[in-house]
């Protein structure tokens, strides 16, 4: 299995270095030269098989034998394992045809950790095996960076250098990523937008010298196991609701694409998904694509689903060069004109885009009412990133037989104020969790300046001893 670059300069790469690449040196996206499928047979295999043996499945296609099976097995049996729920992402029902499926069971009340614990053993495995360690650097608007501290906090081979965007994250999901004690792991608020923090990692990876130097690795989205390990909880949740044998319909609440472009990916896969469906906030960049074939930045504006503050979507990248024909000079054109004038056309237009997807946004008002309205139907408890999944459900989404699964990223609990103001409710944390609102916090402040973050960066990490001890 070969992975190729979105923006068609950089090598071909096998599995183990994509994982640990992260960005392509050409600064695309690395995909499947060839994308694997799975027979009906198979995927009916999957129902009722424990978590872990789906992952295996699912992802194996993907490594070309960079691990045994046993030692994938045990990889996911171990990362699943930190999830507070056996089924790791369980479906609940709430409504006749109308399913959540709760992402939020892993140690950050996220649906990131699915990937995220999956990916540090999967980094570690591979680095212990080279001798080597990484300086994993990334952008997040609220969810990836605790994942990612929390999964790799403690590690002898990864150094952990997080971003995000001073003010516009919860303060639970700030203390995921500022509160643990471990040295290999940096919490860093920058002066800006989650925007600003992703231009700054990508900046950090094109910068050839500095990664080279760094031995840097990424954990964003725009890392391809992140969107591998995603394919899990689609498998499992379309195969316990009767696929193959009958079709599913998803909705996902998406800001960076990674979550959605991992449905588009089952789907090519072999999994029967009727409809894939984009929820987004007020910040609508891509239900405006999808409507107009235009891609356009107009702003960010802060909501409630904080997570989806974002305007410039990675993953969707990843789409556009296959949905328009693997064309990478195309590619590279389009994303220059996103960095020179904040917009560029889709070859194909809206007519390309909802062949593929169908996508909603909602106002806060919506939000807010959506939340009211579960609860008071179902007694049933959802967060806004969640209630944009589910009004883009029911808007895209025809009434039918077709079950119908909306995302729910993650748990109430991460979203306190939000939920208290809409509810009247403070939802509590799980008692594992009891002491992070009083524990002490570890952070810093960086203006929006690559010198300024990669100097943080090289004092911290360790990356310049090229062997481990």
């Amino acid at each position: 299995m070969k992975y190729i670059s979105t923006r068609g300069s950089a090598p071909a790469l096998e599995f183990e270095d994509v994982l640990l690449a992260g960005l392509a040196r050409d600064g695309g996206l690395y995909v499947p030269e060839i994308w694997p499928t799975l027979s009906r047979e198979t995927i009916a295999s999957l129902a009722g098989r424990p978590f872990p043996e789906v992952a295996v499945e699912v992802i194996t296609p993907f490594t070309g034998g960079a691990f045994t099976q046993e030692e994938l097995l045990g990889m996911a049996r171990d990362a699943y394992a930190t999830f507070g729920h056996p089924a790791v992402t369980p479906l609940v029902q709430i409504g006749t045809n109308l399913w959540i499926l709760e992402l939020f069971h892993g140690p950050t009340l996220a649906f990131k950790d699915v990937a995220m614990q999956l990916l540090a053993r999967l980094m570690d495995h591979v680095l212990k095996r080279r001798g080597q360690r990484a300086t994993i650097v990334g952008a997040t608007s609220g969810d990836t960076g605790g994942a990612a501290i929390e999964a790799f906090r403690g590690s002898a081979a990864v150094d952990v250098v997080i971003l995000y965007p001073s003010g516009r994250v919860s303060d639970v999901q700030r203390r995921m990523m500022t509160t643990p004690r471990e040295p290999n792991v940096h919490a860093v608020a920058i002066e800006g937008t989650f925007d600003d923090c992703q231009a700054l990692v990508k900046g950090m990876f094109n910068d050839h010298a500095f990664r080279d130097r760094m031995h840097l690795a990424g954990v964003n989205s725009i890392n391809w196991a992140r969107i591998v390990a995603q394919l899990t909880y689609y498998f499992a949740a379309a195969v316990a609701l009767g696929a193959p044998h009958r079709p599913v319909s998803f909705a996902v609440p998406t800001g960076n694409f990674g979550d959605i472009f991992a449905g588009y990916v089952a789907r090519r896969m072999g999994l029967p998904i009727e409809r894939l469906v984009i929820g987004s906030n007020v910040n609508d960049i891509l239900p405006r694509t999808v409507a107009t074939g235009v891609y356009e930045k107009r702003g960010v504006t802060p909501t409630t689903s904080p997570s989806m503050d974002i305007e410039v979507s990675s993953n969707f990248e990843r789409y556009l060069f296959e949905a328009q024909g693997r064309d990478s000079a195309l590619i590279r054109a389009q994303m220059a004109a996103l960095a020179q004038s904040g917009r560029f056309e889709v070859k194909g237009g809206p007519e390309l885009l909802t062949r593929d997807f169908a996508a909603a946004s909602a106002t806060e008002a919506e939000v807010a009412d959506a939340i009211r309205r579960v609860w008071e139907v179902s007694g049933y408890t959802i967060e806004p990133h969640t209630a944009c999944g589910l009004i883009a459900a029911e808007r895209c989404l025809p009434p039918g037989p077709v079950p119908q699964i909306v995302l729910a990223t993650a748990h109430p609990a991460k979203f306190p104020d939000a939920m208290e103001a809409i509810l009247g409710e403070r939802p509590g944390l799980p008692p594992r969790l009891s002491s992070l609102m009083t524990d002490e916090e570890r952070t810093s402040l960086l203006p929006n300046d690559l010198a300024a973050v990669e100097s943080f960066v090289e004092e911290r990490a360790r990356a310049g001893a090229e062997r481990l001890a």
